[in-house]
């Protein structure tokens, strides 16, 4: 998730306790396939709104997994030696003014029900690929980059973001 904010870009980060690596953890907002519809676009839209509060159509997001190519089956295979977990890596980018980015900062959410306790981070897009451990953070930036300088990223026309 990109937010533009007077010339800046900014990324919203999840800071949460992941127990298989015993700390807490600076990622993008991610979550499972909760059926079996296969509906990844719409999981990862309910799934930033679950994480920050942010509410955003899933016809906003871009699959930049999708870039890849065909013979790699479009998904991303974070640790493919030692689990067979396959991921999609979608893009939000939105424009937002200076308030919605100071009260993102430090905003806990998450699902109380589902024993979720997230924090928010902002961070500079720029700093990003120092400030977390995340491999799909990390796998985003190069999809990223490398689709906006092939020239193959979509135009976005989303409209101005907001919290609730």
């Amino acid at each position: 998730m990109v937010l533009e904010c007077d010339g800046e870009s900014y990324v919203v980060l999840t800071e949460q306790a992941r127990v298989p690596v015993g700390r807490t953890i600076l990622e993008l907002p991610a979550g499972m396939l909760d059926d079996d519809r296969g509906d990844f676009v719409g999981t990862a839209a309910r799934e930033v709104e679950e994480e920050t509060d942010i509410h955003i159509s899933s016809g906003d997001l871009v699959n930049l997994t999708a870039f890849l190519d065909p013979s790699t089956g479009n998904k991303m295979f974070p640790s493919p030696g030692g689990s067979d977990e396959e991921i999609s890596l979608l893009l939000y980018k939105g424009h937002v003014k200076k308030e919605v980015v100071e009260a993102l900062r430090g905003r806990e959410t998450g699902l109380r029900s589902h024993g979720e306790l997230i924090k928010l981070h902002i961070v500079p897009y720029k700093n990003l690929w120092r400030v977390t451990a995340d491999s799909k953070a990390l796998a985003a930036i190069t999809l990223y980059e490398m689709a906006k300088k092939e020239g193959i990223l979509p135009l976005q026309n989303t409209p101005e973001l907001f919290i609730s």
